[in-house]
């Protein structure tokens, strides 16, 4: 696959995040106050297992914030999405962390780059990135049209502030 086909991939992904945004935030409403209510905890950084030493993620060569993540233990890596209202995983990192695909209830209705789609809310027990530890972040798995999970306002939004610079993207837990 042609780095143009991919990079119009990840765009296309990345705006219909704002469909992805509308449908799951009415469908998420009623979880607002508990995550509001929730707040982040801090690894020591030479604790922390992920690749990134510090509480900022580089910005990539290709514009975007990419992640790695450890999520219930184990490596996930992200595209950070401050347009999508949840933490979105693919099927195939849903399956490394231990989800059964066919067990799940796909009862959301989704869009994805790739069309209408359905997807199943999950529960992750934490989430760590850059040192910033969070624990029950809610999450979606897509069934089908995502190439790559995306770390969306379910996690990014229990932040104290995330600040995008033009060299890095800046978690403060």
């Amino acid at each position: 696959m042609s780095n143009a086909l991919k990079f119009a991939m990840v765009t296309a992904v990345a705006c219909t995040s704002a469909l992805l945004t509308a449908q799951t935030m009415v469908s998420l409403a009623h979880y607002a106050p508990a995550l509001r209510a929730q707040m982040a905890t801090t690894w020591p950084l030479g604790d922390a297992p992920q690749a990134e030493t510090s509480s900022a993620i580089a910005k990539s060569s290709d514009g975007h914030f990419w992640a790695n993540g450890d999520v219930n233990g184990s490596q996930v890596r992200f595209l950070v999405d401050t347009g999508a209202t949840a933490v979105a995983l693919t099927p195939a990192d849903a399956r490394r962390l231990g989800y059964d695909l066919h067990g799940l209830n796909y009862g959301y209705r989704v869009v994805t780059a790739t069309g209408q789609t359905r997807a199943a809310a999950v529960r992750l027990a934490s989430v760590t990135v850059a040192g910033a530890r969070l624990e029950n972040v809610d999450a979606l798995v897509i069934e089908k049209g995502l190439d790559t999970s995306l770390l969306g306002m379910t996690y990014l939004g229990r932040l104290a502030s995330f600040q995008a610079t033009r060299q890095s993207l800046i978690l403060q837990p």
